[in-house]
């Protein structure tokens, strides 16, 4: 194989894991955005759950002040029927202190219903705050995982930036400006390999003559269509392939 053409490919290789690493640290900003809206919208959840408990308690403290006004009132009731002096006076109170006992059952009942209510809200308290707990221990596991592969990642983009540079000093000044112009303009692939006849990247079908020279890797030589560098890699098809037919 010409040797610039085998360099040639061992830096495209180079240049596309870097791109992938690169894809991989440009990504991490974003995975992180999502653990932090999961430990939000926790967090968001525990807040509301002690929202609602909070409300209800203050529901419960309203009904019970109301409670106890009924209650005082009732008693009043109950010291005036001792001083009424007449059967209409006696009547009246009696339906004062009717009226003010089905009240207090009425908020009595309330204050029951909101106990159990608050029982129930506390339980989505604890439920909420564990389910916190346990999103905390997770997005910082993760977050920390994230972290260790940004950094085994930038390892990664310096290595392969210095292997790159050292790589390019051995490729003759031609190839290396052929391969850098083309890798501007096709977004960073410059050296594809063909197959079965066709350019494996843009697919355009190669004239016979071009395949059964690029068969040989002998020259740097270029697609018609996409002008990127062609290689033909010998696992890939049987000895003794060519384009004729």
């Amino acid at each position: 194989m010409l040797p610039d053409l085998d360099q040639l490919i061992q830096l495209q290789q180079l240049v596309n894991a870097a791109a992938e690493a690169q894809r991989d640290v440009d990504a991490i900003p974003s995975h992180i955005a999502a653990l932090d809206d999961r430990l939000n919208s926790s967090r968001e959840a525990v807040e509301s759950a002690k929202q609602k408990l909070d409300e209800a308690k203050q529901q419960r403290q309203a009904v019970e002040k109301e409670l106890a006004e009924v209650q005082s009132r009732l008693s009043r009731f109950k010291e005036q029927l001792m001083a009424v002096k007449t059967n209409k006076e006696y009547t009246a109170m009696q339906h004062e202190i009717a009226t003010a006992e089905s009240e207090v059952q009425r908020l009595e009942d309330a204050i029951l219903e909101q106990m159990l209510e608050a029982d129930e809200l506390t339980v989505g308290v604890d439920n909420a705050s564990a389910t916190l707990k346990n999103e905390e221990a997770e997005i910082a596991n993760e977050r920390g995982e994230l972290e260790s592969e940004r950094g085994t990642l930038e390892g990664q983009l310096k290595s392969s930036a210095e292997a790159q540079a050292s790589l390019s000093a051995s490729i003759s000044n031609a190839a290396r400006r052929l391969f850098e112009k083309i890798a501007d303009q096709r977004g960073g692939i410059a050296v594809v390999e063909a197959k079965d006849g066709h350019c494996s990247l843009c697919n355009v079908r190669l004239r016979p003559q071009i395949f059964n020279q690029i068969l040989k890797n002998a020259d740097l030589i270029q697609c018609d269509s996409c002008m990127r560098l062609l290689y033909h890699d010998p696992g890939d098809s049987p000895v003794g392939e060519t384009a004729a037919s």
